[in-house]
């Protein structure tokens, strides 16, 4: 079955933009770092079999950010250009920053692995089998993780 890059990134695309994001801290780079991403799948589209696409997207997102960070470590950038490019995005910015500071706290009693957990399932949408592939639990081990969290959610839409 051939792959449908476009519908890989419609569907996706969210996913590991995401992914880019939380490791690249910087919005401009992880959407180019998503770019990127799927430039790898395009390049080796004849490799690629139709089977787990997220888990696939998620190791090359993945990959590809971990290469840039390890490319800023050896090239820095000049600090100013730096510093200056923050400060012009700092407005479109901050609805992010009052959304990560909500998720902080909603999180702030469970380890940084159910969050990601409940990313991955609740935000990327991925089924159960998929969140247990990526983070290596069981299927069960994941529903107990986010078995908490969805009753804090449900107390807190009662609120």
């Amino acid at each position: 079955m051939p792959v449908d890059v476009e519908e890989y990134y419609r569907r996706y695309g969210p996913m590991v933009l995401r992914r880019c994001r939380s490791l690249l801290k910087r919005e401009e780079l992880a959407v180019d770092a998503m770019q990127d991403t799927f430039v790898q799948v395009l390049r080796h589209l004849e490799q690629l079999e139709g089977t787990a696409p997220s888990s696939l997207l998620y190791r090359i997102a993945t990959n590809v950010c971990l290469n840039r960070i390890r490319t800023q470590r050896r090239h820095p950038e000049d600090a100013d250009d730096d510093l200056l490019g923050r400060i012009a995005a700092l407005d479109e910015s901050e609805p992010r920053v009052l959304a990560r500071n909500l998720i902080d706290r909603l999180f702030a009693r469970d380890p940084v692995s159910t969050r990601e957990i409940a990313l991955l399932h609740l935000v990327d949408g991925l089924t159960l089998e998929e969140v247990a592939g990526e983070v290596g639990l069981s299927v069960s081990g994941v529903r107990k993780r986010l078995r908490p969290l969805k009753d804090r959610l449900a107390g807190l839409a009662g609120v």
